[in-house]
């Protein structure tokens, strides 16, 4: 072997144990941190200011909420002007902000502002007290003269008798926290008691319902639920119950029909991307693996066959919801009260007894359920949870590695060149490609990593056995916030200090020194300080560099950016355009995990390099401005949790500062004595008792409109609710897979005449001739693809590629915020307290999409309208049966009234996506009535029209 190999491979390795021992050799300057707070707000005005610009015409994508809402959900009015997006913005108060943005939108606006206060206020002290002390007596060192301004900031070269101002601020910062967190946590409570008096709440079914699971077996059934709440109901009222019912594999067939009908809509808007000239080839695939032996020749046409599974899947969830019995209970239920005073009263009792071995809560919304895991007993609740303990914990432990390669190598290429000679030589001849190259790799793999961390943390709690997605929500947040303060701060700031004590320790054991004798002449304490304070300035700039990253929020520069390059390059089928006009969802995980860790960063640095308060009070002033504008006019909640976030906000708060309190500790320990330290190990105490104390005083106000102490005359209260009540139960807590509107195939209208051509020879000749509803074809064998069954699409012109024509489809409005404190399927009707009907009378097998108004077609050849028709009165209150919750009187009676509970099996509607819309007018106006009041088209529920595909389909 060469000697002069060996001697760089030496080289090389001794390089990279000095850049992991010290990756930060590159002393960060004062010059440095004002070139990074120039960058970063000359930038951020920048773009505020092409907001300002942009944002009067273009208001589709800022101020998409004033186009969509309702009247009373719609944000203040906002001028055209350069700035007048800021007067409302400014002037909306709280009360307000409740109404129009909903219960968590409002508690985030209010968290954000608390971070602000705290931070100016603990600013004040910590710039005004230990500041001079540490510039002052770092100034007495003999060294001085070599330190740098941010160096003689921190505590690093002071002496004993200055370590007691960072105490002293320690408990004024304590307090200040302290302080804040109890003025919120009162005033949450103030807002929750507000929206328990709010109509919304009033009517919604939710409020008066409790769920109960881990209900044993002799106990699932409508009676065994009131045998269980009548252990622990201390009022006279009884309740409607309802069992679950087990719908086995609907579930998984809806989703997998919905992922095909997607698939056919991105096949179908990619072929037919230019009509007039059409490939010469059809897109072809290979089938999944499980269909695979059904098409031995390997692929098969796209489009046949995605019809061809589209129908199949139909007709599977259609027989499937047609065999739901009653008799197949599940172990979970719910329990309806006519009052929401007697529900809450049953669940404050219920709350740490467990009759029967049950758990009894207060339901929440039925979209929020996950339904998927109600079923699941408690101990395969806690094995889930264990078992995502350990893959969380795995994910973070495993993060380590890379996060320090990244910081070392990634972030700096030149020490990459240090550990590798052919590397250097590269980036020496090219160096404006690898600088490049290094600022754009870093924080691209960076960010793909963040944003891909909530979608695994979210699917890890969904398999752990989360109930609700506002939980899952919560869980989420708690997983990410322990991820970054462990990777990001712990790890990535002591990881330098770490590597040194251990190399030093493992060193002078080699050399036969005593192993507990080497980690006390290693100075723990003092290299952890040290690294520490060395490591301040870079959290600083790192914290002046989120300013601009608000200000990219604002200006949607991601969305934008990927909207335009779909629209440019790829082929967006219909779907796709209608949602890019919607009001997106905000992220309440991410952005509440970010304002965390900022803040966490803030206090832990806060004594070690006290210029870290003010650049973080000014982000959180900043942001709290621009967040405020975007959950008025851009972002929807869509999930309302109406607050539920706050405790687990409460919670981190409190962890970070008891961090801080630590690390204020270990500078005591560092440079002073056990004396200073003692006077901080009150601090974490005294937090924990202030957590218990806000526990115990507002959380039951918070959780429950009343508790058990009822009057008299409401203990007493009897409910004479009857058998609606009961229907209406059964309805809204069924269920989803017994209930949602399967997806019709969305074809632009440019494309409608081209999608017939691709079907001719197979259209229908018989009682569809001279007729085109939509697209009509042929049956289809499984084994025969090119042979299909009648295929409706919905057709969507393009002035209607806009979601003010879909906002109130449920397809549409559960993905993008439908209402702010409840859907309209969880609101009852004023005059019998009867849910809304998603169709307007009982279900049917056959009845299993929406029929909500579709845009009219533009006039094509060969076309031939169906003459309007209107259905009979149907009673708008009758609510939403599935056969499995009413005792079935003629199972397949194809003559039975459909409407009242029976089965329908009339041939004609058993075709391949049998409800999708057709045209009943000529013009471009779409069916149903406009809102005049400025908020675009409203669908509303008084509609004459009935344009469901079985309603021209059905027997006469």
């Amino acid at each position: 072997m060469d000697p002069r190999s060996l001697q760089l491979r030496n080289d090389g390795t001794d390089q990279f144990l000095k850049l992991i021992a010290d990756p930060f050799q590159s002393a960060f300057t004062v010059s440095a941190l004002w070139a990074s707070l120039g960058t970063s707000i000359g930038i951020s005005i920048l773009l505020a200011v092409a907001f300002s610009l942009f944002r009067p015409r273009h208001s589709l994508v800022y101020a998409p909420k004033v186009k969509h809402a309702d009247q009373k959900h719609a944000p203040p009015p906002v001028g055209k002007g350069f700035f007048a997006w800021l007067k409302p913005v400014i002037k909306t108060r709280e009360a307000q902000l409740v109404d129009t943005v909903g219960l968590d939108a409002a508690i985030f606006l209010r968290f954000t502002k608390m971070l602000r206060n705290i931070f100016i206020f603990i600013s004040i002290i910590g710039c005004l007290v230990m500041i001079p002390i540490n510039i002052s007596e770092s100034q007495k060192n003999d060294d001085s003269s070599a330190l740098s301004a941010l160096t003689t900031m921190t505590p690093l070269y002071v002496n004993a008798k200055a370590i007691w101002s960072q105490v002293a601020c320690a408990w004024a910062f304590d307090a200040i926290i302290a302080y804040f967190l109890w003025r919120n946590y009162r005033a949450v409570r103030t807002l929750r008691r507000q929206y328990y008096q709010s109509s919304d709440y009033q009517r919604s079914l939710h409020a008066r319902t409790l769920m109960i699971t881990d209900i044993p077996q002799p106990d699932r059934s409508d009676e065994g639920i009131l045998r269980i709440t009548d252990e622990v109901n201390p009022t006279a009222a009884l309740p409607r119950a309802a069992i679950g019912r087990n719908v086995r594999d609907l579930p998984r067939v809806i989703k997998e029909h919905e992922e095909h009908v997607r698939q056919l809509e991105s096949v179908l808007a990619k072929y037919l991307r230019r009509p007039d000239q059409l490939p010469a080839k059809r897109p072809m695939m290979r089938p999944p693996r499980s269909q695979r032996s059904k098409h031995p020749d390997g692929k098969v046409d796209t489009i046949d066959y995605l019809t061809v599974r589209i129908r199949v899947l139909e007709e599977e969830i259609k027989h499937g919801r047609a065999s739901i019995d009653r008799r197949n209970a599940m172990p979970y239920g719910f329990a309806s009260w006519e009052n929401i005073q007697h529900a809450h009263a049953v669940a404050w009792t219920a709350r740490r007894k467990h009759p029967k071995g049950t758990t009894i809560a207060l339901a929440p919304r039925p979209s929020d359920l996950i339904w998927e895991n109600l079923h699941l007993s408690k101990q395969s609740r806690k094995w889930k949870r264990f078992t995502n303990t350990l893959w969380v914990t795995l994910l973070t432990v495993v993060w380590i590695v890379p996060n320090a390669l990244i910081a070392v190598f990634l972030a700096n290429l030149n020490n990459l060149g240090k550990v590798w000679p052919k590397f250097m030589t590269s980036l020496e001849a090219h160096p404006d490609v690898w600088a490049a190259v290094q600022g754009i790799a870093s924080p691209a793999i960076t960010s793909l990593v963040y944003l891909l961390l909530p979608i695994i943390f979210r699917r890890l709690s969904i398999q752990a056995g989360s109930k609700t997605k506002t939980s899952r929500e919560r869980h989420v947040l708690g997983q990410l916030y322990a991820f970054f303060v462990f990777n990001n701060l712990i790890v990535f700031s002591l990881f330098s200090a770490a590597w040194t004590f251990v190399s030093n320790v493992i060193d002078k054991t080699n050399h036969d020194e005593n192993a507990w004798q080497a980690i006390v002449d290693s100075q723990l304490y003092s290299q952890l300080m040290s690294a520490l304070c060395t490591i301040s300035p870079f959290w600083i700039t790192w914290l002046l560099q989120r300013n601009l990253g608000a200000a990219i929020d604002l200006v949607q520069m991601v969305t934008l950016v990927w909207v335009w390059f779909a629209k440019t390059f790829l082929s967006p089928t219909p779907r796709q355009s209608i949602e890019w006009t919607a009001p997106p969802p905000f992220d309440y995980a991410s952005y509440y995990n970010y304002f965390l860790f900022y803040a966490t960063v803030a206090l832990c640095f806060a004594t070690l390099q006290p210029i870290v308060l003010p650049v973080t009070a000014l982000y959180f002033g900043i942001d709290a401005i621009l967040k405020k504008y975007m959950l008025m006019y851009v972002f929807v909640t869509k999930n309302e949790s109406a607050g539920a976030f706050w405790r687990v906000l409460f919670n981190r708060m409190i962890f970070a500062t008891i961090l801080a309190n630590v690390i204020v500790a270990l500078v005591a320990r560092a440079r002073a004595n056990w004396t200073l330290v003692f006077c901080i190990v009150p601090l974490p105490f005294l937090m924990l008792c202030f957590k218990w104390y806000c526990s115990r005083t507002f959380d039951a106000d918070i959780d429950y409109y009343n508790r058990a102490d009822l009057s008299d005359a409401e203990a007493l209260g009897v409910s004479n609710s009857g058998k609606k009540a009961a229907d209406r139960l059964n309805s809204k807590f069924g269920h989803p897979a017994l209930y949602k509107k399967l997806t019709t195939p969305m074809v632009h209208a440019k494309a409608a005449e081209a999608l017939k051509q691709i079907y001719q020879g197979r259209l229908d000749h018989g009682d569809m001739a001279g007729e085109y509803s939509d697209i009509a074809m042929n049956p289809m064998l499984a084994s025969q693809p090119g042979k299909a069954e009648p295929a409706p699409f919905e057709v969507v012109p393009e002035n209607h590629l806009d979601f003010s024509y879909f906002k109130n489809r449920a397809d549409f409005r559960d993905e993008f915020g439908g209402g702010i404190y409840g859907r309209p399927e969880d609101l009852m009707t004023e005059r019998s307290h009867t849910p809304r009907s998603h169709l307007g009378g009982e279900w049917s097998p056959s009845s299993s999409r929406a029929s909500s108004p579709a845009p009219s077609l533009p006039s094509m050849s060969g076309l031939k309208m169906n003459e309007g028709h209107i259905d009979p009165y149907i009673d708008p209150d009758a609510p939403l049966i599935h056969p499995a919750f009413r005792v079935p009187i003629s199972r397949g009676n194809s003559e039975g009234p459909i409407g009242h509970g029976l089965y329908q099996t009339d041939e004609a509607e058993t075709g391949l996506l049998s409800s999708a819309q057709v045209p009943a007018h000529t013009d471009t106006t779409p069916i149903g009535r406009w809102n005049t009041g400025g908020y675009g088209p409203v669908e509303q529920d008084d509609d004459p029209y009935n344009t469901s595909y079985e309603h021209y389909r059905a027997p006469r």
